[in-house]
């Protein structure tokens, strides 16, 4: 197993961004290439800062207060009466534990919620809280391995499919655009216009290139 997946399965897997990273992941890549302290993730608390640096060998610090302090796990709460179904929280709830629809209320699954707080300031109506699970456990001791693992792989798979439905929007597109430039002149306005139709072949060949180089590097 390399450092990274060693450092990234000792970290609370809550995406919660406060290391300053976009997730326990890219936070593990960081450490390992000597790029981010061992201290800068409160929600693993000083626990967590003794984890990293027994893999690591760094000596233990206290935890970085600019990235936050350590503190009792967390779960939103949305007030139903103020939701106005506006889908924001759930577009960037990084396990999914947000369910709901457009101009439907939207409601917490609490076994899921790892308390990362990305809710709130994405909430326009400012319905969404944090209630502390228990006041008197705080880091790795209101956050046990078992709840880490769900999360990281709830994150996981919401990353998968965030990018499969990227991928098939791309590829409806690229449908949709090599459609029209097989008679172009039909979906084409001000068609008298000369040049008209070159232009607007121009303009979607070069986005087909464009689409087909974006995915190159993944085929």
């Amino acid at each position: 197993m390399s450092l990274v997946e060693q450092l990234n399965n000792a970290l609370p897997q809550t995406q919660c961004t406060r290391c300053g990273y976009p997730d326990c992941q890219r936070y593990a890549e960081a450490i390992a290439k000597g790029e981010a302290d061992i201290n800068q993730c409160p929600p693993g608390g000083t626990e967590g800062v003794e984890r990293l640096a027994k893999l690591t060998g760094k000596p233990i610090t206290q935890l970085n207060p600019d990235n936050g302090l350590e503190g009792p796990r967390t779960i939103a709460i949305i007030d139903e009466a103020w939701c106005i179904g506006c889908t924001l929280c759930i577009a960037v709830c990084p396990t999914d534990a947000i369910v709901g629809a457009n101009k439907r209320m939207h409601t917490v699954v609490e076994d899921y919620c790892t308390g990362c707080e990305l809710c709130i300031p994405a909430c326009p109506v400012d319905c969404i809280s944090l209630e502390p699970i228990d006041v008197n456990l705080s880091g790795w001791a209101s956050w046990p391995q078992a709840l880490a693992d769900i999360a990281r792989q709830r994150y996981d798979a919401r990353t998968a499919r965030l990018a499969r439905e990227a991928a098939e929007h791309e590829q409806r597109l690229q449908a949709k655009a090599i459609q029209k430039l097989a008679d172009l002149p039909a979906h084409t306005k001000g068609t008298e216009q000369a040049g008209e139709v070159d232009r607007k072949r121009s303009i979607i060949e070069a986005a087909l290139a464009k689409a087909k180089a974006r995915q190159a590097p993944k085929a």
